[in-house]
């Protein structure tokens, strides 16, 4: 006769609660699929705005030297709306691959890869946080410049103003560059 102690009905209840928790963090995966989809979705929206931009160049070779300085700066703001899009799309990606590295599984295509050690080397949510933080600073600059772009400048308070916003947009460069995950401590993006 096998003497072995059978298992108390509590501690099988609380393994198999232990296992259920466990799989839960499946539910990640609607999260990771649900930012992919956004991700190719803005990325595709973005690139029709760049062609579109592109085709309104023989408008602006063909205007007149008045009209130029108008188209330019029209031109510029789409490009820079692209360029938003695109970062956007960038922040999806980096938060889904997160997520995923985070509560299901290595990506194993990546292991190896160089890109891969600069990008994904995301072990907790501390370091998603810091990664999605540095895209998002980035991309708050581009809607600044943006915004910089359509402003008019009449008086000297005006340009002060922007300078404000330049150094404010410098300091938190360098304040993420200093906290031990931005640009200086990950090597080049």
């Amino acid at each position: 006769m096998d003497q072995t102690p059978q298992p108390s009905r509590g501690s099988r209840m609380r393994a198999g609660f232990e296992w259920s928790l466990w799989q839960s963090r499946w539910m990640a995966l609607v999260a990771v699929v649900a930012s992919l989809a956004l991700a190719v979705t803005i990325c595709l929206m973005a690139t029709v705005d760049v062609v579109r931009l592109v085709g309104t160049l023989p408008d602006y070779f063909g205007a007149a030297a008045s009209q130029r300085d108008l188209l330019r700066l029209s031109l510029t703001s789409e490009a820079i709306k692209a360029l938003d899009s695109y970062l956007l799309a960038v922040i999806l990606l980096i938060f889904g691959l997160g997520l995923y590295e985070l509560f299901i599984d290595k990506i194993d295509a990546a292991e190896g890869s160089a890109v891969a050690s600069r990008l994904l080397l995301i072990r907790s949510l501390d370091d998603l946080k810091h990664r999605l933080a540095n895209v998002v600073l980035l991309k708050l600059m581009v809607t600044f410049f943006q915004a910089a772009l359509k402003l008019r400048y009449e008086t000297a308070t005006d340009l002060l103003e922007l300078a404000g916003g330049i150094a404010l947009m410098g300091l938190a460069l360098y304040l993420t560059g200093r906290s031990g995950h931005g640009p200086s401590a990950d090597g080049p993006a």
